[in-house]
């Protein structure tokens, strides 16, 4: 389970790009809502721990209980349906000896985890009807139990991580064509039918939301989050406002931003750390996947590789779709920006699994380019 491993190894970049991501984080939350602030300070140190805890162990012995993680993450997700708090009209989160959390949150990684094994084990045959099948259902379970608490945003987003993984592990390109040739269409049709006011498909909510997209001045009620958003990263202009400033020009100081430490949190970056807060920001996202990226080039093995790659889907497609819902070019999701929103959840498990990502680093194959 523990090796001995070469301090030269250790990717002390990753963890720069990522600590520093998160501390700009601390700050803006603190600004956005002082009374979490103490909390996001304690996910970082937890989130630290379980980093360089999980960077030391083998992942290779982590994976052989794979299955237990699977069926684990399933009872959680069903656990949330039992007995889940309910906020803002949805049942995301689980108190379990005093400890809340929310079991999606760690889904995330455990279905990279999952998938990282499952993929290396039928490797060979992942083409077939049977693996891809069984793939599909053993996917689709915990994607429906998301889906019905309702977490449309994280259900999507842990979707694009399978899929991601998949065609990582070898999908073939026929079928990767075949499928784009089948899902193009449907994906025009799915949307001319989602966008009749009688539709069924949607919740109700969800409707609105994308709606309040298109026609922000018809659905006033529900588009005024986006609305203040985009003019919130607008004034912050080159430097922005400053971090806890008193303007009273400034839309977080009105309360013109529901939530603004979690959802919304770009905004309050735009604002009080202007254009270059915000592009250092999205440089560090934008690091932080490359190093998963580069870590995957270096893996000894299929199964390290795809748990590099699925963390930089994760991080990447996450980060995208929370930035383009700030910035209004995407209907709002509810979605956290990776590192920089409050949620302690959220937290310990991305460091987590930059956990992994390090001890693949240090276990590199010696011709640097994982299997061949």
């Amino acid at each position: 389970m523990l090796k001995q491993y070469k301090l030269r190894n250790y990717n002390f970049r990753l963890i720069l790009y990522v600590v520093s991501l998160t501390v700009i984080g601390i700050f803006v939350i603190g600004s956005a809502r002082e009374s979490v602030q103490s909390k996001q300070m304690l996910g970082l140190f937890l989130g630290i721990i379980a980093m360089i805890s999980v960077s030391v162990m083998d992942y290779s012995f982590i994976l052989r209980f794979s299955w237990l993680f699977y069926f684990f993450n399933i009872g959680l997700l069903i656990l949330v349906k039992v007995i889940g708090d309910n906020a803002n009209g949805s049942t995301r989160w689980v108190e379990i000896a005093g400890i809340r959390f929310q079991p999606s949150e760690l889904s995330k990684i455990i279905i990279i985890l999952f998938f990282a094994y499952f993929f290396m084990k039928y490797q060979e045959s992942i083409n077939t009807i049977k693996i891809l099948g069984l793939s599909f259902i053993l996917a689709g379970i915990p994607l429906v139990l998301i889906k019905e608490q309702p977490d449309l945003s994280t259900t999507i987003v842990t979707a694009l991580i399978f899929v991601t993984l998949l065609f990582i592990a070898g999908l073939s390109y026929k079928i990767v064509i075949g499928v784009l040739a089948v899902s193009i269409p449907s994906v025009i049709i799915f949307i001319s039918l989602i966008l009749k006011p009688d539709q069924k498909i949607l919740d109700g909510y969800q409707y609105k939301r994308i709606m309040a997209w298109l026609q922000p001045e018809k659905y006033a009620d529900a588009a005024y989050q986006q609305l203040n958003s985009k003019m919130a990263i607008g004034s912050g202009q080159l430097w922005g406002k400053g971090l806890n400033n008193s303007q009273i020009t400034s839309v977080k100081n009105g309360n013109f931003i529901s939530e603004p430490q979690t959802d919304f949190i770009f905004a309050i970056v735009g604002e009080e750390l202007g254009f270059i807060g915000a592009v250092v920001v999205i440089v560090l996202l934008f690091l932080i996947v490359l190093e998963c990226i580069f870590m995957a080039r270096k893996a000894k093995d299929i199964s390290g590789r795809l748990i590099c790659c699925g963390m930089a889907a994760l991080i990447g497609f996450q980060g995208f779709i929370n930035i383009c819902v700030a910035t209004g070019l995407m209907p709002n999701t509810g979605l956290t920006l990776p590192f920089v929103s409050y949620g302690l959840t959220s937290l310990v498990t991305l460091f987590m699994g930059i956990g992994f990502v390090l001890n693949i680093g240090l276990q590199p194959n010696k011709y640097g380019m994982g299997d061949t």
